[in-house]
């Protein structure tokens, strides 16, 4: 299984929608598909416009099809299941992801776990904050260039594992 961390799935306009009284159950409908599509969950959590995910998917099923499943089907449980949602529940079209070897995986597991508290105190890891309403990619040769200057050389000092 590859390991992939953290998943930054955003909210709709970065809304503030996962409140306390859908988070948890936010939280286990999202464990509990990953589990159905043969995944493993080592940790997810967040805040109000937003959920990390450190999880392992196997070889068979691709990034974008875990995603796909998972970001349609929550959506649906919460505007439709819950119904307690004042607002449509949707996610923002884009994510981000790193793949992550063996020994990376309890760093990452703790930082998606610690979410509530580093927002808190603002200790964040910035590459691992963002998310963009359109993220097909850069479309002008200025956005790659602006990219690749951002984040080559890698910043690993800013990386928690």
């Amino acid at each position: 299984m590859a390991h992939l961390s953290p998943f930054d799935l955003a909210t709709k306009n970065r809304l503030p929608l996962i409140t306390g009284d859908i988070e948890e159950k936010l939280h286990g409908y999202i464990v509990g598909k990953a589990d159905f599509l043969n995944c493993i969950v080592h940790a997810i959590g967040g805040i109000e416009d937003h959920v990390h995910l450190a999880v392992s998917i196997p070889p068979k099923l691709s990034v974008s099809d875990f995603l796909g499943q998972i970001k349609g089907s929550s959506s649906h449980h919460v505007s439709h299941g819950l119904g307690n949602c004042q607002k449509e529940f949707s996610w923002q079209r884009g994510y981000g992801v790193f793949t992550l070897g063996e020994t990376q995986l309890g760093r990452a597991t703790e930082y998606v776990l610690n979410q509530k508290q580093r927002h808190l105190e603002g200790n964040l890891i910035r590459l691992l904050e963002r998310v963009e309403e359109e993220d097909d990619g850069p479309s002008k040769k200025s956005e790659r260039s602006e990219i690749a200057e951002e984040l080559i050389p890698w910043p690993t000092e800013e990386l928690p594992f």
